[in-house]
């Protein structure tokens, strides 16, 4: 067996481990049972993020894939219809969930190069209200988007169309940090909780996930109005996500707040250098990332070499995914010698 201090795992970032700050806030965080509202840490939590991003009220949850699902089935009923990206993780990469577990039809839309929908196809998917036609309640958006910032203006735009057309707003914000952490640089701003509450409050309702880019091993969060946030109670004990001491989970995504969230920085930058790493690489075109995601595609012969080279990296510690697009993706536990390592090894490859 590989020894895990060995491997740089550019799968994804939900792949760290807990640092060991995290695991003693972790066990020294006081527990209730959340299913009775009682555990103060999840109630702490709750408080932190919801405040953060300017919402009365927030939710915690198993995973971005619940959270999501609470806040579309506590936007639209039986019947409704949300409009949504052929690309975002809530329509393509969750089981259906929402048509599944609330007969809420999705309406997706083909994505502009740089991730947004346009604006005229969003209004043009907007159906009239006529018997023929599921009822349009819900434009549901991604930032970062494959680790593609939305520009903020298109952000303004797409989602003051939405509440003109009488559209709830929600933004799956897994990594919502990283759009905020881009958007700080972009625009030469140095607070990044602020950045991602201008960024939340275009919302009715945001999903933000603490396992991915902040390091937490579980748990996501769901804000909105208490309203809101009380039906979508409701869906997550139906879809089985009340927890009892989960406490010693909150307990780690808050300490993520405090002190992950600054250092996104550093892994955009170990992005940035991996892809500066492999360019000029002969029969591989590598897309310059906004965040912490490389994507990169075989081109001409090596096209048919994908599983190859994912093959020939897991065998030298590197590992990676290639399910649609050579993926690599940048995180707390991957160093800039863990960067160098994986670019050696990728030109190793094409240089064979």
């Amino acid at each position: 067996m590989t020894d895990r201090s060995s491997l740089v795992d550019l799968r994804s970032d939900t792949v760290t481990q807990p640092t060991p700050a995290m695991r003693e806030a972790m066990m020294a965080a006081p527990l209730g049972d959340d299913v009775f509202g009682t555990d103060p840490s999840v109630n702490a939590l709750q408080e932190k993020i919801a405040a953060l991003l300017g919402f009365e009220a927030a939710l915690f949850v198993p995973t971005g894939t619940q959270s999501n699902l609470c806040a579309i089935l506590s936007h639209c009923g039986r019947g409704d219809e949300y409009i949504v990206g052929q690309q975002a993780h809530c329509y393509r990469w969750e089981g259906g969930g929402a048509a599944v577990f609330g007969s809420v039809q999705p309406q997706p839309l083909d994505h502009a190069p740089d991730g947004t929908l346009p604006l005229a196809q969003i209004e043009g998917a907007i159906k009239p209200d006529d018997a023929h036609f599921a009822r349009t309640r819900l434009l549901a958006l991604e930032n970062t988007l494959g680790g593609k910032l939305l520009p903020f203006e298109y952000v303004q735009a797409a989602t003051d169309l939405a509440k003109r057309k009488g559209l709830q707003r929600h933004l799956d914000g897994a990594r919502l940090f990283n759009a905020a952490t881009a958007q700080a640089a972009l625009n030469k701003r140095s607070d990044i909780r602020a950045e991602a509450r201008r960024i939340a409050q275009c919302f009715d309702s945001v999903s933000v996930c603490f396992s991915k880019g902040l390091g937490a091993p579980i748990g996501s969060a769901l804000v909105g109005s208490r309203e809101f946030i009380a039906r979508a109670h409701r869906i997550r004990k139906m879809a089985g996500g009340g927890m009892r001491q989960a406490g010693l989970l909150a307990a780690a995504a808050s300490h993520a707040l405090d002190h992950h969230v600054d250092r996104l920085a550093d892994d955009h930058a170990s992005a940035q250098r991996l892809a500066q790493g492999l360019e000029g690489i002969g029969g591989l075109a590598v897309e310059a990332p906004h965040t912490n995601i490389v994507f990169a595609d075989l081109t001409g012969a090596a096209q048919a070499r994908s599983s190859e080279l994912i093959a020939s990296l897991n065998q030298q510690g590197i590992l990676a995914t290639g399910l649609y697009r050579l993926r690599f993706v940048t995180h707390l536990d991957v160093d800039g010698a863990g960067v160098d390592r994986a670019v050696a090894a990728i030109r190793g490859f094409f240089n064979a």
